[in-house]
């Protein structure tokens, strides 16, 4: 899908509040209510917008420590990764979870209250399936948090 300038702009205003009224939005990129509406419609049905969500602070649900979890594994067959990634989507714990290059074969971020909750995420994490290594990497200062994604690249 080729996004313009007015999907820009209003993609910009949805990931900054996506409870936005339609008519704020339209007003803010110089539409009226009924071609924005469209418009937003449209990047949804292209699958541009996937989800709307309300974000929440970790630290008042009592999750406010992140930690970067790195895997390394000695077994590579499409069994074990089928049984690992099972693992890991159990874990609720788990937000993140990549395949990466380079030394580390899979990176997982993780959100618990504490040592003693990473403690348990890692036994169930190496219950559920042979890793040659783990090496975990509790953040010390969150610097810069974000979900919007740069649209830069999208015209």
């Amino acid at each position: 899908m080729k996004l313009d300038a007015l999907d820009i702009k209003i993609l910009n205003i949805l990931q900054q509040d996506a409870e936005r009224q339609v008519a704020q939005i339209a007003a803010e990129v110089g539409l009226s209510s009924t071609p924005c509406w469209r418009r937003i419609q449209r990047l949804k049905e292209a699958g541009v917008i996937t989800r709307q969500v309300a974000l929440l602070d970790p630290r008042k649900i009592n999750v406010g420590v992140t930690v970067f979890v790195s895997v390394r594994t000695s077994t590579h067959t499409e069994d074990w990764f089928e049984r690992f990634r099972a693992t890991v989507q159990a874990i609720p714990e788990v937000m993140e979870f990549y395949r990466m290059s380079g030394d580390v074969d899979y990176l997982l971020r993780v959100v618990v209250p504490d040592i003693a909750g990473y403690d348990a995420v890692y036994k169930r994490l190496i219950a559920g399936t042979q890793l040659h290594d783990v090496s975990s990497s509790f953040a010390m200062e969150e610097l810069k948090l974000t979900t919007a994604l740069p649209l830069g690249y999208a015209v």
